[in-house]
């Protein structure tokens, strides 16, 4: 054979070679985290056990709408314009130190529900409503896609931030002097300054799908993240101009709606509350401010006091923010992973050309440090990407200040090693201990479109492609009622197995309806120490499951607060003070046994959990030690060890935590 065929076949063997030895590891792979052995699931599941139950809905409620009506450019697509905008959060509205308030998103009505959990006692129950905008300019071409409880004034009452696809968000303020929960006691606020001369909306055309809310410069009161879809436009006006755009890249887009950051500006409590955000332009950097955002996830990675940020973005890379802000100053700069020899470049942080769909932070080695769950789409014979799951490798706050400060994330892609890779078209992902065993569970919606006639092939042919021609709606194919993609995908519930990985046992439990599922709300309902959940279903009346396992551990339950501005006067719906955002607390037990948790201010894709600050304690049952960090109203750093017994406490902190009565 001429020295030159020897060459081509040498190249030619080793390209294959190579092809082969990525599918068979993949299969591999695949097969050891998908393979349970036989009748794991059901011992797993044996330890839990949850109940549907109807969730209350105002008077003459009748959902009628089963697509959304949208811009012209994409009739032809509706049902995947449609596929988004069920929102779900549990909260307390009452100030009754129980998180047994709903707030829900629904599509159906694009209505923004406010009803009781189904597990909520007579005295908490009230006639559920809807929240009503106006005199805020509002028009048909305007959807809500989510509902965040937060106390932005910081008067000890919760309000609720609505975010929509066609405005910008609106902030339902609770007033002083209201004892009943209905629309009335609210007052629709601008969360970006706006001024109508004509009764119109003539803002911007934002086309929200995630916010984060914490105190990014560490001044004491919340600042906001918003992470915009499609860029500004008509995208939900049936007569709007022909300004609509899709994606650049199935892998690298960057002509999103963008992520913004809003810095509290102050603020009045009363009667008529207000609140002022002011935009920061210059908060995130240009180059991790242009994707198409679904969620958005914070926590202190380092240790300062300050919440860092992470960005899950479709159609391409997410960002991971470290934070540099100062109080009054906002300031974010990018780190990424390191890429090895062995890593693909999409299990590198901030590398990834997935399809970010939901993010939450949460300490998944019991190790004291924060680890990141992502959603992305895993489906055989589909787009078969991974769920990420970053563990941190950083020996300490210290460490990993240092690293994000030199633009380095040391955290390791091992959702393979973990079970929890391939779930599906997967969203909102939370994890909580429903068990209370100190070992946490994952949560995760899934599914796209349901219809009768799969869609998948012309999805995947639509993958490949050329970039150039992603922009121009006319080029993608029909996604239309009737058609279905990943539609009777079900939720995920991941529990951990004897060996340390993670398994799927919803089936098991009775949760894997074949419904496109969104957002997932937690919380202690009923104040019994057994976490609940919510889930928003997308075309579909949401589900409540309250928590029945039997057996449960010991918990510690905490709610942090700082003290009210104005001072503490109840009134019926004026709690001990607001919610402690940025505070965190870790627990070591006997055995040194760590767990860290953050009071969550409210992020991920359309779920918000309530701001509980939650342990298992499995059969611990002595006094807790708690390593408790927070800033105060004037933003000073503060840190105290507590001792504290099983069960749930109240802490107002200033300058010192101090445990107060819960009415």
């Amino acid at each position: 054979m001429p020295l030159s065929a020897r060459r081509r076949v040498r190249k030619y063997t080793a390209g294959i070679s190579a092809v082969a030895l990525v599918a068979g590891l993949f299969y591999v792979a695949r097969e050891a985290v998908a393979s349970v052995p036989p009748g794991q699931a059901h011992q797993i599941a044996a330890g839990y056990k949850f109940k549907s139950m109807p969730i209350a809905m105002p008077a003459g409620y009748h959902p009628k709408q089963t697509v959304r009506q949208v811009n012209p450019a994409y009739a032809h697509l509706r049902s995947w314009i449609s596929s988004v905008g069920a929102g779900i959060a549990l909260t307390d509205l009452t100030g009754r130190n129980v998180a047994d308030d709903l707030c829900i998103v629904d599509p159906r009505t694009d209505s923004v529900i406010v009803t009781y959990a189904p597990t909520a006692p007579a005295s908490d129950r009230f006639t559920p409503f809807i929240l009503n905008p106006a005199p805020l300019p509002m028009d048909s071409a305007m959807a809500p896609m989510g509902c965040a409880p937060g106390d932005f004034n910081g008067d000890g009452r919760m309000d609720l931030l609505v975010y929509y696809w066609g405005r910008t968000p609106i902030v339902f303020l609770a007033r002083a002097g209201v004892s009943r929960l209905s629309a009335a006691a609210y007052k629709p606020t601008e969360l970006v300054p706006a001024v109508s001369l004509d009764g119109k909306y003539n803002g911007p055309r934002w086309n929200t799908n995630s916010v984060n809310i914490a105190d990014y410069d560490g001044d004491g009161h919340p600042d906001i993240l918003i992470g915009n879809y499609f860029p500004d436009s008509d995208v939900l006006n049936p007569q709007g101009l022909d300004n609509v755009v899709m994606n650049s890249s199935m892998s690298n887009a960057r002509n999103g709606g963008g992520d913004y950051a809003l810095r509290w500006d102050g603020a009045t409590a009363g009667s008529d509350p207000s609140v002022r955000y002011v935009p920061v332009n210059t908060a995130i950097p240009y180059s991790a401010s242009t994707g198409w955002t679904l969620a958005i996830s914070s926590a202190d990675l380092t240790g300062n006091g300050l919440p860092d940020a992470y960005i899950a973005n479709d159609f391409g890379p997410d960002h991971l923010l470290y934070n540099r802000s100062t109080p009054g100053h906002i300031s974010f700069t990018e780190a990424v992973g390191q890429r090895t020899p062995t890593t693909p470049k999409s299990f590198v942080l901030g590398k990834d050309s997935f399809k970010g769909m939901g993010t939450d932070f949460a300490d998944l080695a019991d190790n004291g440090r924060f680890d990141i769950l992502v959603s992305n789409i895993g489906t055989s014979w589909g787009l078969e990407e991974s769920n990420f799951v970053f563990m941190n490798q950083a020996r300490s706050g210290a460490q990993m200040q240092q690293d994000l400060a030199n633009g380095f994330a040391p955290f390791d892609q091992q959702a393979e090693q973990m079970g929890m890779a391939w779930t599906g078209w997967g969203w909102d992902v939370k994890t909580a201990d429903f068990r209370n065993s100190g070992e946490l569970d994952v949560v995760q919606t899934d599914g796209f479109v349901k219809g009768s006639i799969n869609r998948w092939p012309w999805l995947q042919e639509m993958a490949m492609t050329n970039d150039d021609l992603y922009t121009n709606p006319a080029t993608w194919p029909n996604v239309q009622p009737g058609d279905d993609i990943a539609g009777h995908q079900a939720l995920a519930f991941y529990a951990k197995s004897p060996s340390g990985r993670y398994v799927n046992i919803s089936s098991e439990l009775g949760l894997a309806v074949p419904t496109p599922t969104r957002g997932i709300a937690i919380a202690d309902t009923q104040g019994d120490g057994a976490l609940d959940f919510a889930v928003a279903r997308q075309w579909a009346a949401p589900a409540f499951y309250a928590n029945q396992s039997p057996d449960r551990g010991h918990y510690l339950g905490l709610w942090l607060y700082r003290p009210p501005s104005g001072g503490y006067q109840p009134d019926g719906l004026q709690g001990p003070g607001s919610p402690a955002y940025g505070a965190t607390a870790r627990i070591v037990l006997p055995g040194g046994h760590t767990q860290i948790v953050q009071l969550d201010g409210g992020g991920g894709h359309s779920g918000k959990r309530s701001f509980e600050v939650y342990f298992g304690l499995g059969s611990y049952r002595g006094p807790v030690p708690v390593q408790l960090q927070w800033r105060d109203m004037r933003g000073h750093l503060h840190r105290q060890t507590l001792s504290l017994t099983p069960g749930t406490h109240d802490l107002v902190l200033t300058s010192t935590a101090q445990e107060v009565s819960s009415r």
